[in-house]
């Protein structure tokens, strides 16, 4: 962790740390109680709520010396929006969790709760309590809460054979400005950025829920990865055209800088969080999505029809 001056959290002591950590921020009309109690209440107008966890580790998910406490809150508030957002719901409530050892300075927790705050609330949904804990390293874990608002959730046991596989956003970036940092290149800005703090496309969720998509996963552990995990769940064939992928120029260049393969950054790199689903193939794709590929009869994830040689994606207890 950087030097940092100013009090630390033994200093001030749990609560006004919590305190300040909240004030002046905003909540959504579906907080009917926010921070400050015991527990929050939260309308749901489905009736249903989708709910998701996630949790960054120092030195294992962030590193306070390549990103800034503000841009870690970004990256939980992202990770954790993605995954309702590819149910097909819409993020309303965050509850955060924070754990550090007493000599973390305080402007590290109001720069992470600040950054995610910001994020949450640019979402429309808002941060409505959480806690604080002694840890041996800062610790950000983030469950969040999502409204269907009477949408079909986006399973992965969805896709059927023929399904249209579509992608919103962008694969591969992260995990370009991943090895950009750990090559110490920061030549390219954009890429490592896109690491700091992802952007996914959470409006696309809900649009493609609305279109009739079936499945829906966000890109976290890899574009084949998740893909994967939809083949299993719904027991078909994913193909993936590598010609609907070309990694572009920037991508390229960054990977001839660091010795890597762009290629292997767009299919099986993590961390993007964008969204990919399977449409009905009379369904026409809503805007923000491109076709990627098939569902077809079988099992697994090809690409052009061959299987990948090659890592995976990224698993929690991998070395």
């Amino acid at each position: 962790m950087p030097d940092r001056t100013g009090p630390t959290v033994a200093d001030l002591g749990e609560f006004p740390v919590i305190d300040r950590a909240t004030a002046g921020r905003s909540q959504p009309a579906s907080t009917l109680v926010g921070p400050g109690h015991d527990a929050a209440v939260v309308a749901a107008s489905d009736g249903r709520v989708a709910i998701s966890t996630d949790m960054l580790v120092e030195g294992r998910h962030f590193r306070l010396d390549w990103s800034t406490p503000q841009q870690v809150g970004r990256k939980a508030a992202a990770q954790n929006g993605a995954d309702v957002a590819a149910l097909g719901a819409r993020p309303t409530a965050f509850v955060v969790g924070l754990g550090c050892p007493p000599g973390t300075p305080v402007e590290v927790l109001e720069g992470i709760s600040a950054g995610l705050g910001e994020a949450v609330e640019a979402m429309g949904a808002g941060v409505v309590g959480g806690d604080l804990v002694q840890a041996d390293q800062v610790i950000v874990s983030v469950t969040v809460l999502g409204d269907l608002e009477g949408r079909t959730p986006l399973l992965r046991t969805a896709a059927r054979p023929g399904d249209v596989v579509a992608l919103a956003g962008t694969v591969g970036r992260s995990a370009a400005g991943l090895a950009l940092l750990l090559a110490g290149d920061t030549g390219h800005p954009g890429l490592v950025e896109m690491h700091r703090v992802p952007n996914p496309p959470y409006e696309a969720g809900v649009a493609a829920a609305r279109a009739g998509a079936r499945a829906g996963t966000d890109i976290s552990d890899g574009l084949l990865a998740d893909l994967g995990h939809i083949a299993a769940a719904s027991a078909v064939a994913i193909d993936v055209e590598s010609g609907l992928l070309e990694p572009d120029d920037e991508l390229r260049a960054a990977a001839t800088d660091v010795g890597a393969d762009p290629w292997e950054w767009v299919l099986t790199g993590g961390e993007d969080h964008a969204l990919a689903a399977c449409f009905p193939p009379d369904v026409m794709l809503p805007d923000g999505w491109r076709r990627i590929g098939t569902v077809r009869p079988g099992s697994g994830v090809t690409v052009d029809g061959r299987d990948h040689t090659g890592p995976g994606g990224w698993q929690s207890f991998s070395r």
